[in-house]
């Protein structure tokens, strides 16, 4: 045994003698003496670790937009000092797409030029706090079609689809749910049946448009007070309470328990009614309520999620990154619903999906027709790579025109969407075209009166 052990300790000493040898021989060049320059350049290759891709620098930052799918869309162009290497973001604040532009081309550009393309976080960061008040709706928007832009950038400097930079996919498509609405709950049901037809598994449904605006209750009071402007909608609040309970009703009559049906409040209504009124959802089984309460009721979050098992979803007007985590945290949301160029591209977006994660909060980023399709590509890249995706609202479906100025637009096959595997987003722009469709200041409508003419905040 003593013999053994001596053995032992022989052989670590023995070993050691080789490690300090083996140390003294990487800092010398080796055992022995290196007799020409062009074995020192041999063992120089050697010993030093390859070195990546060259630094590439942001050459310019401007805006395109255009207005060909109905709303004002803006999308941001980032060029590099790498001849033909660019990459496209969303920035699209419609209701404010020229203020974004001069934000854009007048502020962002300067900050951005000379900078290293490579390094996102770095830069969202800088750009987040360059102002030192931050999180408008403006700048917000500037600063996530420069964040989508460089991820953009990035996958094609690295030849992959920007969801493999994200960490692969978790799923071969992408579920969505799309939107119908009807003026009696017979006429939502056709139009849901017609959507089923298509393979949608999940439809949103509104009697009317959002929150009944216009379609539902008696003729408004303020209107022929000659209060407001001629132009403002009015919304019956006690009337479309009633209506949404029985719309529900008519439509699982309908169209039967398989189909996943969704509703968009809006944030119109007091809390205390959006409490009654889901207790009466219950029944009919949503697959979720979105935005049920107004961003300044967010007090009533708590009070909310213990009254009702249905599921929320909440996130859609968050402006600040920061105004999501409480609820996330305490579970008074099942979903979040961000509205990914409002809250700072895909390095936030993809912060929150990945926190949400923990708390068992799935996405559902907000995907209208006034986010261009720049963005519903970045958000289907995301959609893949988030293991707690829940649904994905609209998407794949563009008109000819769209796609004529957008090449590369994602997809959309039985309810799912689809990208392709072009490196970056997959996605172009056709400047040339974008710019006959010209932008204009307007803000949309969304002011919308009680009967009085006090106004409802969305």
């Amino acid at each position: 045994m003593e013999k053994n052990e001596n053995k032992l300790v022989t052989g670590r000493r023995d070993a050691l003698k080789m490690l300090g040898l083996g140390s003294a021989a990487m800092i010398t060049g080796g055992f022995r003496k290196v007799s020409s320059d062009k074995e020192a350049k041999e063992q120089d290759t050697i010993q030093k670790p390859p070195v990546g891709m060259a630094p590439v620098k942001i050459k310019s930052v401007r805006a395109i937009t255009t207005k060909a799918g109905g709303s004002n869309l803006v999308v941001v162009k980032v060029e590099t000092t790498e001849p033909g290497l660019y990459g496209l973001g969303c920035a699209t604040f419609t209701q404010r797409a020229e203020a974004v532009v001069v934000g854009i081309n007048r502020y962002l550009n300067d900050f951005c030029v000379g900078r290293d393309a490579d390094n996102i976080e770095d830069m969202w960061q800088s750009a987040y706090v360059s102002s030192y008040w931050r999180n408008g709706p403006v700048l917000n928007n500037g600063l996530s079609g420069l964040d989508q832009a460089l991820w953009d950038i990035k996958g094609k400097r690295a030849g992959m689809p920007v969801y493999q930079l994200l960490g692969g996919k978790c799923r071969f498509a992408i579920d969505t749910y799309t939107s119908v609405s009807g003026s009696t709950p017979e006429q939502v049901g056709e139009n849901v049946l017609k959507q089923m037809a298509d393979g949608q598994r999940h439809v949103r449904i509104q009697l009317g448009a959002y929150g009944g605006v216009g379609t539902i209750g008696s003729k408004p009071d303020f209107k022929d007070a000659g209060f407001g402007m001629p132009r403002d909608g009015f919304m019956d609040d006690k009337a479309y309470l009633r209506a949404v309970p029985k719309m529900f009703e008519g439509v699982r009559k309908k169209c039967g328990e398989e189909i996943e049906l969704i509703h968009d409040i809006h944030e119109r209504c007091e809390p205390r009614d959006v409490i009654a009124m889901c207790k009466q959802l219950e029944d009919y089984h949503p697959f979720e309520i979105e935005d049920p309460l107004s961003p300044e009721n967010r007090h009533w979050w708590k009070q909310l999620r213990e009254s009702t098992t249905i599921p929320f979803a909440m996130g859609e007007l968050f402006n600040n990154v920061n105004e999501f985590v409480d609820p996330v945290i305490n579970h008074y949301f099942d979903y979040i619903r961000l509205h990914v160029s409002q809250i700072g591209g895909i390095t936030p977006a993809m912060k929150v999906a990945r926190l949400c994660e923990w708390f068992n909060v799935k996405t559902i980023w907000h995907g209208p027709g006034d986010v261009s399709p720049v963005g519903h590509s970045a958000q289907a890249h995301m959609d893949l790579a988030c293991w707690n995706f829940g649904i994905q609202e609209g998407g794949g479906v563009f008109s000819d025109q769209l796609r004529e100025i957008f090449p590369g637009c994602c997809t959309k096959k039985n309810g799912y969407i689809y990208v392709n595997d072009l490196p970056g987003l997959g996605i172009d722009i056709n400047e040339e075209l974008a710019a006959k469709y010209p932008i204009t200041n307007s803000a949309g409508n969304w002011t919308v009166r009680k009967r009085d003419g006090t106004i409802i905040r969305p």
